[in-house]
């Protein structure tokens, strides 16, 4: 069974593979213990963990295989390829920001 989009054209289903094994990754490592570190218990942790997981893995099946258009591919000019790797940045500080707060409680 090959992977196609909603118009059954073939998708390379490895950019899908790597953003859910990644949200496999985060939900499950560092998902439990942050929630435990607000007072969460471990299923419900896991509970929440898990939610997240799908949510990412189901909006990652929408963009990067459902939705998907290979044959619309072209060049992407040099000021969105930056502005898309500026915004990243941006969301990774963030997400470590986040992920910081339960060690400013333990520091204050």
């Amino acid at each position: 069974m090959g992977w196609g989009n909603r118009f059954g054209t073939p998708v390379d289903p490895v950019p899908f593979l790597v953003v859910a094994a990644l949200g496999f990754l985060f939900s499950y490592t560092l998902g439990p213990s942050y929630l435990m570190a607000f007072g969460a218990e471990l299923a419900g942790g896991l509970g929440y963990s898990t939610m997240a997981f799908l949510v990412v893995t189901g909006l990652a099946y929408y963009r990067l295989v459902w939705t998907a258009r290979p044959d619309l591919r072209r060049e992407v000019p040099a000021q969105l390829r930056l502005r898309r790797i500026v915004l990243g940045g941006v969301a990774v500080a963030g997400v470590f920001a986040l992920l910081a707060l339960p060690l400013l409680d333990a520091v204050f």
